[in-house]
């Protein structure tokens, strides 16, 4: 009975996290009047006395063939929107904009928009995400100004496709068959291996390299450097390092700007059968908060050893938001992969990984005053690989930052990490060696 009730709880926690992380909107009729500010469980409110253009109302017109949504402004403003696919969705990406739409704008849809969601999601952008009810493309978008007594618009006008066309309009780091990233690079090497004579299989241990954020999803940012520029190149620089011994597989979830939901990186290592998932970021207080500074390293626990891990947790999770990623249909992943994370073996190496990640890094780096954590983090979640999390320092921290853009301590502390993981997978083979 204990287990079952501990699988229990372990499945509601799982649920919980994936209903936190979506953009809730409730229904309200079309012309009712402007309520307060709406915004879902990972959203934030902007501050009411800032400056941000305001948005009053918010409609949608028109049948199943060709559907047009207006957004009623008070000054006119830039925009972006393109679409996505599985599940078919249109993002719009404006400034920070304080909503001051209806209670349960955007629940409910009409034609070819089943309904929508709005909010902020990073300190001066906000975002709305509308779910489609099957494949359709922007025909037209623009922003109004003023004119005959209406206010400034937004207009969006969405005209129904076939997949085809659909998935023609989409970039193509958008496009089902090259998401992850990765997936386009592992076909080609797929179709080139097929083509060679057979041979064994390369038995080298991979290791699965994860640069935070990416594309939309700048992360921190700092003296106008952005963390997922900082966090890209420094692994880079720890691919070429790592394969440049020979004794390894070097995997990364991503190798440009481009945005990887949380799961598919952790479907890259399992996919993969990972031996080793690093995860690589730079974190950021908040000025209020006071300062911070030096190197973290985290690996996942169900408890936050800190309210700092705890904080760092909630907002690298929340990334999939930015995305406009839909988690309904992933609950049940969600669960089993917090049920098996009983796995112990895992958890006793990927703590016996950062141990040594720490004890390597502190000789080239500067590390937190308590450089061992663990939270929730979403993305150290495969069962059945040995995860960390590696916060390389605060880019809110004048000394951190410095050594974050410096080419000679990323370097060093490459090499650090690459000495790390040598000594780590040794030790690995030794025991394994032992058992046999």
């Amino acid at each position: 009975m204990a287990n079952r009730a501990n699988h229990l709880v372990l499945l509601g926690c799982g649920l919980l996290c994936a209903a936190a992380l979506l953009c809730v909107r409730t229904i309200a009729a079309e012309g009712a009047a402007p309520g307060p500010a709406v915004s879902g469980a990972t959203l934030q409110s902007p501050a009411p006395t800032a400056n941000f253009p305001v948005a009053s109302g918010a409609r949608l017109a028109g049948d199943a063939k060709q559907t047009r949504f207006i957004l009623d402004l008070d000054r006119t403003i830039q925009f972006r929107a393109f679409p996505l696919a599985d599940p078919y969705r249109v993002v719009v990406d404006i400034p920070q904009i304080n909503f001051q739409l209806a209670a349960g704008t955007g629940s409910a849809g009409r034609g070819l928009v089943k309904a929508f969601r709005y909010g902020l999601v990073m300190p001066g952008g906000s975002r709305i995400v509308f779910d489609l009810t099957g494949p359709a493309k922007i025909a037209n978008s623009y922003v109004l100004e003023a004119a005959n007594g209406q206010p400034p618009r937004l207009v969006l006008e969405f005209e129904e496709v076939d997949r085809t066309a659909f998935v023609q309009s989409l970039t193509p780091e958008n496009r089902p068959e090259l998401r992850p990233a990765i997936a386009d690079a592992n076909a080609a090497v797929a179709s080139v291996e097929a083509a060679k004579p057979a041979q064994a299989p390369d038995s080298r241990p991979l290791i699965v390299l994860d640069p935070g954020h990416g594309g939309i999803d700048n992360g921190t940012q700092a003296a106008g450097e952005m963390e997922k520029n900082l966090v890209l190149g420094f692994g880079l620089a720890l691919r070429d390092r790592i394969e440049k011994s020979g004794k390894y597989r070097v995997v990364m979830t991503r190798t440009d700007d481009t945005f990887i939901p949380l799961n598919d990186r952790v479907k890259v290592a399992r996919n993969g059968s990972a031996a080793l998932f690093v995860s690589i970021h730079a974190d950021a207080l908040p000025r209020r908060e006071g300062d911070a500074q030096g190197a973290t390293i985290y690996t996942l626990s169900d408890k936050a050893s800190d309210a700092e891990a705890e904080r760092l947790a909630e907002t690298e999770n929340k990334s999939d938001a930015i995305g406009g990623v839909n988690l309904t249909d992933e609950p049940t992943e969600v669960a089993d992969i917090l049920i098996d994370l009983a796995q112990r073996e895992t958890k006793t190496f990927s703590n016996r990984f950062a141990r040594l990640l720490m004890g390597e890094m502190k000789t080239t780096a500067r590390m937190h005053k308590h450089p061992l954590k663990s939270a929730g983090f979403r993305v150290l979640k495969a069962p059945d690989v040995p995860s960390v999390l590696v916060e390389l320092g605060y880019v809110s921290n004048k000394g951190d930052l410095e050594h974050l853009v410096s080419e000679n301590w990323r370097t060093k502390t490459v090499g650090s990490m690459a000495q790390a993981i040598d000594v780590f997978f040794a030790k690995r083979l030794a025991t394994a060696g032992a058992a046999k």
